[in-house]
């Protein structure tokens, strides 16, 4: 069955499509959206889809707000813009982003009023940490206009501490509103202090019209960029604008995606940023206080043609199983995955991988490394859609053969992956706390609801998950690595949730073990340099780790 729903400026095409074969086997992946209580419903501020703020989504947090060990899901949303949105789309001025709690039991409330954080504003992604230590998790929205800092009260509820801060961002950048599409958070200069980066997208001129295709909203390479923004925390808890002398300033850049991890193993937290249809950079932390751009050096900056393409996020992960992060950058051609050859070197594999045969012609947004089946080895899961058109596509599910080549096996776990969509945000997370990762995805389509999966798998593969807890608390071990060892076998993870477009993942590191039933021992190297052993620990259970005291 084919359905065609005509919008000014654009062809909206869904599918349903029959595929008997699978109609009787059970659902690896089962769509538990509306049993679980979530009925969220996304806008883009009127029904026509006609500009790049509007085709661009928002994401998806995964967070323990209340600290029950549960974890919670914050769903971002756009709403009715004046001078931007149609008239029509007044409707919409009243939409906000959604705080859904998770009840311990499979279902989730809704609770962003009571919390305080209905927040209607154009929002894009939401940054959660604990940025001063005290235990529970605040949130740094990133909006189209002024950004929004969201402390966390420790009673379920927030307060809005932007100005004490300085977290607002400026007005404008390059003469129009500031795009804020993401934040990382990181200490760049060991001071014990989080920092915070915030990736700005372009400058959006809503009366902009394309002279040579004024029928189509105008290609993003048609508008001047906005500068992404790093700002350093003072010991009074103020963040100070230090973008400049770090020498991190490219006025004109289009960021999609920042994501932190140390690529060259030199000790420092380094920054990748995903640019739409600019080169990338890739920031390299001299340890001096110092940032070098280093994108083409290292083999990021552009896809295996040499062309620039519309890059969204670094999603991080060993693919190959060699102990060294690799990076899927997905995008609107076939994405890219580069695999770390040691030294801060990448080579391009997306070919090689089976990458880019699935991906091509699909338009890759949100995305994950995750091992989804617990065998040891990290797959893909990719949300997809097309932009300057609202064509949907199908979403997809990679499995990795261990070694880095990957093959579709979506449409045979679950009837998510053969229904066509128009995904953006998605995130992973074990809701249910029983070892293996579902996922939840946003979507820009004419049923505008997300899809929450829920992981049925049912083999006997072990598992571990690990909550850090650094010096100053969860935010300074973003960035630890930690390596895994089990009969001989060792596995690799970086702690770092933000590795999805405008989304953030469940922030405990997740291991897949296969048939071990037992971990030899787990090493962990945290952002500050510290290292520290631990032995003999059991499978097939969720643990945190407090930096310098062990297993609590």
């Amino acid at each position: 069955m084919l359905r065609i729903l005509t919008l000014r400026g654009s062809l909206f095409i869904s599918s349903t499509i029959s595929f008997s074969v699978f109609a009787q086997t059970k659902q690896l992946f089962e769509d538990v959206t509306a049993s679980a209580g979530i009925d969220f419903r996304y806008t883009f501020g009127d029904r026509s889809y006609e500009n790049i703020l509007e085709s661009s989504g928002s994401g998806i947090t995964i967070l323990d707000y209340d600290s029950d060990g549960d974890m919670d899901i914050y769903m971002l949303n756009g709403v009715y813009l004046e001078g931007i949105s149609d008239p029509e789309g007044k409707e919409f001025a009243d939409f906000t982003n959604e705080l859904y709690r998770n009840n311990g039991d499979g279902t989730f409330s809704e609770v962003s009023e009571a919390a305080g954080i209905n927040n209607n504003q154009w929002s894009m992604a939401a940054g959660a940490l604990d940025y001063d230590g005290d235990g529970d998790v605040d949130i740094y929205l990133a909006n189209y206009g002024p950004n929004v800092f969201y402390q966390n009260n420790g009673n379920g509820t927030f307060s809005d501490i932007t100005g004490k801060l300085g977290l607002a961002g400026p007005e404008t950048l390059n003469g129009y509103t500031k795009w804020s599409v993401g934040v990382a958070f990181l200490d760049y200069n060991r001071d014990g202090a989080t920092d915070v980066m915030v990736g700005n997208f372009l400058a959006f001129d809503p009366e902009y019209v394309s002279p040579t295709s004024p029928e189509m909203m105008p290609h993003p390479a048609e508008y001047r960029g906005q500068a992404t923004m790093m700002y350093a925390q003072q010991p009074d808890g103020f963040f100070k604008d230090v973008t400049e002398e770090l020498r991190l300033s490219y006025p004109d850049s289009k960021c999609m995606g920042l994501t932190v991890f140390d690529y060259d193993g030199d000790g420092d937290m380094d920054i990748f940023q995903g640019n739409d249809h600019q080169m990338n950079f890739l920031f390299r932390n001299d340890g001096n206080g110092n940032f070098d751009e280093t994108g083409v050096a290292s083999g990021v900056a552009v896809n295996d043609q040499g062309n620039p393409t519309g890059s969204m996020h670094g999603t991080i992960g060993d693919v190959d199983g060699d102990g060294l992060i690799d990076m899927l950058v997905t995008d609107l051609r076939y994405g890219a995955l580069y695999r770390n050859l040691g030294k801060g070197i990448y080579e391009d594999i997306t070919r090689r991988s089976g990458v880019a045969r699935v991906f091509s012609g699909k338009g890759q947004w949100g995305a994950a490394l995750f091992d989804y089946d617990n065998d040891g080895d990290l797959d893909i899961l990719a949300a997809n859609g097309t932009a300057e058109e609202l064509v949907t596509q199908f979403p997809l599910l990679l499995e990795n053969d261990g070694k880095g080549n990957f093959t579709d096996v979506g449409a045979e776990k679950g009837e998510y992956f053969r229904a066509k969509r128009s995904g953006r945000g998605a995130a992973v997370l074990d809701y249910d706390n029983d070892g293996d990762l579902d996922f939840i995805v946003s979507h820009l389509d004419e049923k505008s609801t997300p899809a929450l999966l829920r992981n049925n798998l049912e083999n006997n593969n072990s598992w571990l998950g690990v909550m850090l807890i650094g010096e100053t608390g969860k935010a300074s071990a973003i960035g630890t690595t930690l390596t895994l060892e089990a009969a001989g076998n060792r596995f690799v993870r970086v702690n770092q949730w933000s590795t999805s477009y405008l989304s953030n993942n469940d922030p405990r590191i997740h291991f897949g073990l296969g048939e071990h039933k037992k971990i030899d021992a787990l090493k962990i190297v945290w952002p500050d340099g510290q290292v520290e052993h631990l032995t003999d620990l059991e499978v097939n259970r969720y643990i945190t780790i407090e930096q310098g005291k062990g297993i609590n």
